[in-house]
């Protein structure tokens, strides 16, 4: 019989997947909260100590952490000499590890978190059976993504199993999930303002149509961190989604946004500033930036630092525009340019900041 180790954080989707992983013939592994979610759900399967022979220790800070566990995810099923010593220490292989982590970013960003609770969601045996299940991804499958749920489900019903490819897949996958798990962990954790290796990490937020030119592709990726001026935040309110060159144009207006004070406004056309207009009143503003090249504006990118009016949009309308940003819109404002079908038209509350120049 097949098994598989479920020890998840997140349990969105678990219940239909676990039983159809039972009606594949796995019999089920589970810890913690997952195992009595399962229980309570009637659905049969074997408790963590079950398996190991040794109770869940310290809070359940050792648990999973042991050599019938990873002896079971880390054995080559075509090693004689692995078979042989499964055999001798009656390890059981397990086919599937069905893992995500405790929340340490989410605690992480909490405005009540303490350091306590955040080093308590620092996941210790949820890595290590990741990383044991994707070294030995010939022969398990590991999943850490509840979007996988579905896809994998579907390859079982149409061949019985997951191909080599799948399985390498799913070990990439879940080698960036660790990756990424560290480097926000030792990020909290590093006091440095330059630490000895700094290790940035994003998240994929969406493939493109197409990069810079239509034969090329491109993607977007995002820290997942709601920064004030930051385009990833924004939410779009009308309009057809960003190109590559839409968000290399309005993330230039943004940086060049949050420099100042007043109420402003920037044009960018291809990545430079075609008008930057800065005073008291964001209709002169805007006049400001118009001015300064009415030419280049066309086809253009327009962010200001305030409510957009009714006035500015009854200019704008008239123009070629391919995104607008604001914080926030005069609701005739947004039925004006709402007109236009697809102009991009973004919110973004940029939050607050020290700018550098009063003009």
């Amino acid at each position: 019989m097949k098994r598989a180790l479920i020890s998840v954080t997140d349990k969105t989707g678990l219940i239909p997947f676990v039983n159809k992983l039972k009606s594949f013939g796995y019999e089920i592994i589970s810890t913690g909260g997952t195992y009595q979610m399962l229980i309570g759900q009637g659905i049969s399967c074997l408790k963590i100590d079950e398996v190991t022979h040794f109770p869940e220790i310290f809070e359940g800070r050792v648990k999973t952490l042991h050599p019938m566990v990873h002896g079971g995810l880390l054995g080559k099923r075509d090693s004689e000499l692995h078979i042989k010593e499964a055999n001798e220490q009656g390890i059981h292989w397990i086919d599937m590890a069905v893992v995500n982590l405790y929340p340490f970013r989410e605690t992480m960003i909490k405005a009540d978190a303490t350091d306590e609770s955040i080093i308590e969601n620092i996941d210790i045996g949820g890595p290590s059976m990741i990383r044991s299940a994707a070294k030995n991804h010939r022969f398990v499958s590991v999943v850490t993504d509840i979007k996988d749920y579905d896809m994998i489900i579907d390859s079982m019903d149409a061949f019985g199993n997951l191909s080599d490819d799948f399985r390498r897949r799913l070990a990439a996958k879940a080698f960036q999930l660790t990756a990424q798990y560290d480097a926000w962990i030792a990020g909290y954790l590093a006091e440095e303002i330059y630490p000895e290796r700094l290790t940035l990490t994003y998240t994929k937020k969406e493939i493109l149509r197409y990069g810079e030119n239509p034969h090329q592709s491109a993607a977007l990726y995002e820290t997942g961190e709601k920064l004030p001026y930051s385009l990833t935040s924004a939410i779009k309110l009308h309009g057809k989604e960003l190109s590559y060159n839409n968000i290399q144009d309005a993330n230039a207006s943004l940086m060049i946004l949050k420099e100042f004070s007043l109420a402003s406004v920037v044009a960018v056309k291809h990545m430079n500033p075609c008008g930057i207009g800065s005073d008291n009143d964001l209709y002169k503003a805007w006049k400001k930036a118009y001015e300064a090249d009415p030419v280049s504006i066309f086809g253009g990118i327009i962010a200001v630092n305030q409510r957009f009016t009714k006035e500015i949009a009854l200019e704008l309308v008239a123009l070629f525009l391919e995104v607008i940003i604001a914080p926030d819109y005069e609701e005739e404002a947004l039925s004006i340019l709402k007109e236009k079908k697809n102009l991009r038209i973004l919110q973004e509350s940029m939050g607050s900041r020290k700018p550098r120049f009063d003009i």
